[in-house]
C-alpha cells in the first residue's frame, strides 16, 4: 500500500517532484523567507527541526525512488542562525531540543532507505553540509567553500564531522581542517575523497538530476540494501558522534560561545 506524505508542512524547503512518476524529490532549501537570509539558507529554528525531519518522510513515502538536495541563492547553506545559537546559549530547553534535532538529522540521513544525491554550490556550512556530506552520492562544485564552522564559534566539531570526516578524507586530513576551521573547495574536496564528485557550477543541477535518475531507475532493493550495508561503517562510529555532539552542546553553555557569536557579528576575528 502506498504511503501518501503531505510535504505541504514544510516552510523553510521548497520541495517538488521531477523523473519518471515523480520518483525524485527535489529538495530546495530556502534562501527567503523563514529558510534563509534572502541570499543562501541558514538554519534557524524552523529549519533546523525541518532538515532532520524530512528524511523520516522520504523514507515513509513510497512513491519516493531518489532524493535530491540543493540550496538557494548564493549557495548550498550558510550555516545556523546566530538568533538559534544565542537561544541555544541561555536557554537549557532550546539547547537539549537543538541537541536532539542535531542527532536525528545524522541518524536520519543514514538511516533513510532511499538514496540521498546533495548538489552543492558557493558556501556550505552547518546543518546543510551536514546532509550534503553524508548524503550517498555527493556532488560539488568545483568552487565550491566548504567549512565546518564549529571551533571558529567556539564549540567542539559535533554534528557530522567526527563521524564522517576520518572516514572519507582520513584522520590527518580531518584534523587539519576541523581543528583549523579551514575551508575546502569543491575541487580539493573532490581530491582528498570528501566529496563523490567535483563540477563546473554549470553543471551542477544536470549532473545531480542525471545520478538520482539513475538510482530511481535502478534494483530498489539492490541499492538500497547494499546503502544499509556500508552505512553500518558510520553506525559502527555511532558512539564517537555521540561523544563529539555532546561535547558540542556543552560548549554551548560555555563562555567561547559568548565571544564567537560577537566575533561574527562584528564580522571580526575572535579573542579567545
Amino acid at each position: 500500500m502506498t504511503q501518501a506524505v503531505d510535504y505541504s508542512r514544510y516552510q523553510t524547503l521548497r520541495i517538488t517532484r521531477r523523473g519518471v512518476n515523480g520518483g525524485v524529490l527535489d529538495i530546495q532549501m530556502k534562501a527567503d523567507g523563514p529558510g534563509g537570509n534572502g541570499k543562501l539558507p541558514t538554519a534557524g529554528h524552523d529549519g533546523h527541526w525541518e532538515l532532520a525531519e524530512i528524511w523520516r518522510d522520504v523514507s515513509r513515502d513510497d512513491t519516493v525512488r531518489a532524493a535530491v538536495l540543493r540550496g538557494e541563492g548564493l549557495g548550498f547553506s550558510g550555516g545556523g542562525d546566530l538568533k538559534l545559537v544565542e537561544d541555544m546559549a541561555r536557554d537549557f530547553d532550546v539547547r537539549s531540543r537543538v541537541w536532539k534535532e542535531a542527532r536525528d538529522l545524522v541518524y536520519n540521513v543514514i538511516n533513510c532507505d532511499k538514496p540521498i544525491v546533495s548538489a552543492m554550490h558557493g558556501p556550505a556550512v552547518g546543518a546543510g553540509l551536514v546532509a550534503g556530506l553524508l548524503a550517498d552520492i555527493s556532488i560539488a562544485t568545483k568552487t565550491a567553500k566548504i567549512v565546518d564552522g564549529h571551533t571558529r564559534l567556539g564549540v567542539a566539531a559535533g554534528d557530522h564531522a567526527a563521524i564522517i570526516w576520518p572516514l572519507l578524507c582520513g584522520m590527518a586530513k580531518a584534523k587539519y581542517y576541523l581543528l583549523l576551521c579551514e575551508p575546502v573547495s569543491g575541487e580539493e574536496a573532490e581530491r582528498m575523497g570528501l566529496v563523490s564528485l567535483a563540477v563546473e557550477e554549470a553543471e551542477l543541477l544536470s549532473k545531480a538530476y542525471e545520478v538520482a535518475d539513475r538510482l530511481a531507475s535502478g534494483s530498489q532493493t539492490a541499492i538500497r540494501w547494499t546503502k544499509y550495508a556500508l552505512n553500518n561503517w558510520l553506525r559502527q562510529a555511532g558512539p564517537t558522534f555521540d561523544a563529539s555532539l555532546a561535547l558540542e552542546f556543552m560548549g554551548f553553555a560555555g563562555p567561547d560561545v559568548q565571544e564567537g557569536v560577537a566575533s561574527l557579528r562584528a564580522r571580526r576575528p575572535p579573542k579567545y
